[in-house]
């Protein structure tokens, strides 16, 4: 089976998996019942939080792609199959869930709490592989991990540092008074399905799978 269909297949059914446990919570919240062991960040938000969140990242997409044109890069980005608009749909739920939902501090004053966040958004950066790759197995039978130390590297895992900034902020605005992850979720979704449509429009989707 291809190797980018399982990755769908898998990524799928974890987003579902902790999409309903999550929307289980929320319910629950709005009932005036909470879990008390709920999932970070499932309540309520309003559409202006939601709004600013979105905007902000694809504010942040202009910026990579213009960069990407102006640093004459546009051309070394990677080719993708159709298939993978799944993970990176359920990415916007599953890593916000993660990041912006577990690994945070929040309670322990504004120095901890961006401080935390500049930590993790440095984390969030390097589970994306663009400064690095690691092949499993090689036609000799072994394991290489390698460093990409490219301008194209920097750039792309800077944006990812950047938008992870944006929607820790994202979650602590003021029109967002309950924390909720909507606001990251949406502009999460918002940056990854631009990406996708941006791609298309190079000509960097390669087919079905």
């Amino acid at each position: 089976m291809n190797d980018d269909l399982i990755f769908a297949i898998i990524a799928l059914l974890f987003g579902i998996y902790f999409a309903r446990m999550w929307m289980s919570d929320l319910r629950d919240w709005q009932k005036g019942k909470p879990h008390p062991k709920a999932l970070p960040g499932s309540t309520p938000t309003t559409w202006r939080a939601v709004w600013i969140a979105v905007a902000g990242s694809l504010v942040i997409l202009g910026i990579e792609t213009l960069g990407e044109y102006a640093l004459g890069i546009s051309e070394e980005q990677k080719d993708i199959a159709v298939i993978l608009l799944v993970p990176m749909i359920m990415a916007a739920f599953v890593e916000e869930l993660i990041f912006r939902g577990f690994l945070v501090v929040g309670n322990r004053g504004k120095a901890a709490l961006w401080g935390s966040i500049l930590f993790f958004s440095v984390l969030f950066a390097l589970a994306h592989s663009h400064l690095w790759s690691y092949q499993v197995q090689t036609e000799g039978g072994n394991r290489i991990f390698e460093w990409h130390f490219t301008v194209k590297a920097f750039w792309s895992a800077g944006m990812v540092f950047l938008l992870s900034v944006w929607l820790y902020a994202a979650r602590f605005l003021k029109s967002n008074p309950h924390r909720s992850l909507l606001p990251c979720m949406a502009g999460h979704l918002a940056k990854n399905l631009g990406v996708f449509v941006i791609k298309l429009a190079q000509g960097h989707v390669s087919g079905w799978l």
